[in-house]
């Protein structure tokens, strides 16, 4: 299988990706950045009444228009304290923000537009219409309304309108089960003693970071030493368990070590790609077992989380439900680059966005696919097509999000 361009592969591995239909079940306090997987019909009216919008006094219109004369006032009402009665002619109730406006009363009368008399009289200096300063009852919504539809994403506002409409459990899509695999005998774990002709291992981390923050729930594999049946077991449990997608990292490429496609063929993954056309990331596997997602990362550091950032993420993001995002956005160039060659090329940089809403994005000096410093260094990767001419400072460019 040739190497096939960075649009191409996205679209065999994202495009054909459709949400998953499992849903659970999470308090309100757990339910941010979730995705409703069922309409959220009110249960209640908000306001439930008609509501003061100001501090100030209930009253009848009619009594506040000149010639002003002074008003009984014959009690107050707090928000969670309504006043218990009915305002009459020549009456008002000292009100609050938020409080129940009493019955009889239709305008609401700010406390900056009146004065108190010596005997605890009030007298209006403004006159108010029927309907001033209240907030209707159902204003905000009635109940049976549909406040959230499936499929909404939500943020902390729907959140509290969730709440707002009586729900204190939402029924959401489920996380994508993700299982994360490292493989090599170089690999060691963090913390662990780092014989002469070992490693330790960084890019499982990193990969999982990215997962959870596109909306996937981790389930970490460890180290696989570069033995076939090792990793093929780890695939069968991955099956076994329901994950919606299994990521190996390392071992993706052609040598005697690289054991991902030979795992890949005994286990008749339906393959999308075996290379893609970028630099770095080249060697970067991606196949099906029925539903479930098979992506196998080079074993670089950069190499790794920039394919895990072009591929693995959009993945996640379609299963979870939240949607997808374009691959680049503009920039301005903020030093020169030489001509391209045949793969596209992602330089990792760092941006500095301008007063002006332009995002200069400037490629760091060492672009080595093995240096982790200069990836953790970048929140950008300049993206240059295939055979691009070289460029300067100044000139348009396109990026890729990191963060």
């Amino acid at each position: 299988m040739s190497l096939i361009s960075v649009e191409d592969a996205q679209r065999r591995l994202v495009g054909a990706a459709e949400p998953i239909r499992r849903t659970v079940a999470v308090t309100l306090r757990e339910a941010a950045g979730r995705v409703l997987a069922e309409d959220i019909v009110a249960k209640r009216t908000q306001p439930g009444f008609d509501a003061s919008a100001m501090d100030g006094y209930a009253l009848r219109a009619e009594d506040a228009k000149a010639p002003f004369r002074p008003l009984r006032v014959i009690g107050e009402s707090a928000a969670g304290r309504a006043f218990v009665g009915r305002i009459g002619p020549g009456e008002a109730v000292r009100i609050f923000t938020g409080a129940p406006v009493p019955g009889g009363a239709d305008a609401i009368l700010i406390q900056e537009d009146a004065e108190r008399t010596g005997d605890g009289a009030l007298l209006p200096t403004e006159a108010v219409s029927p309907g001033q300063h209240i907030r209707p009852a159902g204003v905000d919504f009635s109940a049976g309304a549909v406040l959230l539809s499936a499929g909404t994403r939500l943020t902390p506002g729907a959140v509290a309108l969730a709440a707002s409409g009586g729900h204190p459990v939402l029924a959401v899509l489920d996380r994508p089960k993700v299982a994360v695999l490292a493989t090599g005998d170089e690999l060691v774990p963090p913390g662990e003693a780092v014989g002469p002709s070992q490693i330790v291992a960084s890019n499982s981390y990193g990969v999982a970071a990215l997962v959870e923050a596109a909306g996937g729930s981790v389930v970490d594999c460890g180290i696989a030493p570069d033995r076939e049946d090792v990793i093929a077991d780890h695939l069968d449990r991955a099956l076994a368990e329901g994950c919606d997608c299994f990521v190996t990292i390392g071992g993706a490429s052609v040598g005697d070590h690289d054991l991902i496609g030979k795992v890949f063929e005994q286990r008749q993954v339906d393959i999308a790609f075996l290379k893609v056309a970028m630099r770095p990331g080249k060697p970067l596997m991606a196949g099906s077992i029925g539903a479930m997602r098979l992506v196998g990362l080079p074993g670089n550091p950069a190499s790794s989380m920039v394919a895990a950032t072009l591929f693995l993420a959009p993945l996640i993001r379609r299963l979870a439900g939240l949607g997808d995002r374009p691959l680049a956005r503009a920039a301005i160039l903020g030093a020169d680059v030489p001509a391209n060659g045949m793969r596209t090329d992602f330089m990792r940089s760092t941006s500095v966005l301008q007063d002006d809403g332009t995002t200069v994005a400037t490629p760091l000096p060492r672009q080595d696919s093995s240096l982790l410093s200069i990836y953790a260094a970048a929140d950008v990767l300049v993206m240059r097509p295939p055979y691009a001419p070289a460029a300067q400072a100044g000139d348009a460019c396109l990026v890729v999000d990191l963060a």
